[in-house]
């Protein structure tokens, strides 16, 4: 005697498999979609980890650049000018006739990834009192600056960072 097949209870198992095949796509597309969330934020918190090694970069090339123009400043002969007239004047001393360095190299601003850096003219207007990033972005870093920065704390921009001997 035979029993009749239903559709509920089948021993071939063949309706049973759809449903597992329904469930294994939809495991899938809910992994697929978690992977996505996942990458999207590794991919946010590395571009802000990069971001905040160039704001160090940032800090320390111009820590350089300000010892260059005290260097300049206390190097300066009898009659001639305390600032320099141009970033390169750092590199390259034109006020002595041997080369004498404040500043090993022009360096690239790492914000912008540019050599080139927005100026602070001194007071009487002749020569190069400080300089700063070109870049209008928003920093990281507001607060808990070494000493010789603390000036840069609430800046809303790294325009506001300047860099002055």
């Amino acid at each position: 005697m035979t029993r009749p097949q239903s559709a509920r209870m089948t021993i071939s198992g063949a309706p049973c498999k759809r449903r597992l095949q329904g469930f294994t796509y939809l495991g899938l597309l809910l992994l697929i979609a978690v992977l996505g969330l996942v990458s999207g934020a590794t991919v946010q918190l590395g571009a802000l980890l990069q971001r905040r090694a160039d704001e160090e970069a940032l800090l320390n090339i111009g820590a350089e650049y300000r010892a260059a123009l005290i260097s300049y400043a206390s190097a300066t002969p009898v009659g001639q000018p305390r600032r320099p007239g141009s970033l390169q004047d750092l590199v390259r001393d034109p006020r002595y006739p041997m080369v004498r360095r404040h500043l090993r190299k022009i360096y690239a601003d790492p914000i912008t990834g540019k050599a080139e850096w927005g100026t602070v003219s001194s007071v009487d207007g002749v020569g190069i009192a400080g300089i700063h990033s070109l870049s209008e972005a928003a920093p990281i870093k507001v607060g808990n600056f070494a000493s010789p920065f603390e000036q840069f704390a609430g800046q809303a921009s790294y325009r506001g960072w300047v860099f002055a001997g």
